[in-house]
């Protein structure tokens, strides 16, 4: 037991270690990337700075499998160096037993991403998100979908329009029964807008069957109100900022995506990539697993044999080859190709089932 505690520790210190060196280059890199994207003169270095710490969870939480395998290189280059594998052979310890601790670390490791970096992540993101949006617009779009319909927000300079509709397609840009509140840059409302269906467009909501109360003090709302067959209403929003708005997983916490799939079906929207990003992150723990076997199927014997160097490089590309595969695969399950479950969970029992065969090749022949 006191040999399994002595892997286990020396495996968490190499995970740890090589996480605060990707840290530390990834804090830089984001330094530099966020310097070229905002003005410090706009922002404020403050801002800058507050853009750097709410993106690299992101960026931190994306390369974990890449620390994974690097820190089970790290871990069984070690110990092929000091000889401590031969002696745990020599005790009556096969190689798959001396595997026990690394694997169960990469396990632990991997359940509390889940179940705890994922929320941290997922709430850093949207807070990013919505910055980046403001300081790029002038204020943020938004979309919120609700039990009676969803709600959209759009910002300029000019103002902000909150817009509300019964139903909408599957991207959100054709709106049934859709009313719109546009707001001055001081707050005040200035016009109510009902139609029919709203359309968008390249610049604008084509409207169709709308009807338009102007809201500002001292008038009679009523009485200046226009009926139009047709009428455009100038927008900043695009296809893909109403898509980001609701599309991107990772800015949701896996607890509440189960909930957001729901309301988003209900709504009428595909919710396959949430699907597909809730499977893929619950793999995640077994994925992990898979990177440690690999490494170690390449490392884990004597350093004599020569070509340590070619087998590091062997276990890191077979690696990445592997996360490029499931990259590839989750991309095949959100466009339908294949199904969600394959898509996800594929890849890595595929990884622990491959790196399980090489290991029993290569220690009974």
């Amino acid at each position: 037991m006191t040999l399994y505690f002595y892997f286990a520790r020396k495996f968490i210190w190499f995970f740890f270690g090589l996480t605060g060196v990707f840290l530390i280059l990834l804090l830089l890199f984001d330094l530099v990337e966020q310097l070229r994207k905002f003005d410090t003169s706009t922002i404020g270095f403050i801002g800058i700075l507050r853009l750097m710490l709410l993106h690299i969870p992101k960026e931190l939480y994306q390369i974990m499998p890449l620390i994974m395998i690097l820190s089970s290189l790290a871990l069984f280059l070690s110990l092929a160096r000091s000889s401590e594998l031969v002696v745990a052979r020599a005790s009556g310890r096969s190689a798959l037993t001396s595997l026990l601790s690394p694997v169960f670390v990469a396990l632990m490791i991997g359940i509390f991403g889940v179940t705890t970096l994922n929320p941290i992540v997922a709430s850093t993101t949207k807070r990013y998100d919505e910055l980046v949006a403001f300081y790029h617009q002038d204020g943020s779009s938004i979309l919120s979908i609700g039990r009676d319909g969803i709600w959209l927000r759009q910002g300029s300079a000019d103002g902000q329009t909150v817009i509300y509709a019964n139903s909408a397609n599957h991207d959100a840009t054709e709106l049934q029964a859709v009313t719109f509140m546009a707001y001055a840059p001081d707050g005040g409302p200035l016009r109510r807008i009902e139609a029919e269906s709203a359309t968008l467009t390249a610049q604008s909501w084509s409207l169709t069957g709308a009807k338009i109360w102007p809201l500002e003090r001292g008038q009679n709302a009523e009485a200046l109100s226009t009926t139009h067959e047709t009428y455009d209403l100038a927008t900043t929003l695009t296809r893909d900022q109403i898509r980001d708005s609701f599309g991107k997983p990772r800015a949701v916490s896996v607890w509440d995506l189960p909930q957001l799939i729901v309301q988003l079906e209900n709504a009428g929207f595909s919710a396959r990539r949430h699907t597909m990003w809730l499977h893929m992150e619950l793999a995640q723990p077994l994925f992990l697993i898979a990177m440690v076997l690999v490494s170690a199927a390449f490392t884990m014997r004597h350093t004599r044999f020569g070509r340590t160097g070619v087998a590091a490089l062997a276990a890191t590309m077979s690696g990445f080859g592997l996360y490029y595969i499931r990259n590839f695969a989750q991309i095949l399950g959100e466009n339908g190709q294949i199904p969600i479950e394959l898509a996800a969970w594929a890849p890595p029992i595929a990884s622990v089932l491959l790196a399980m065969g090489l290991l029993l090749h290569m220690e009974d022949g």
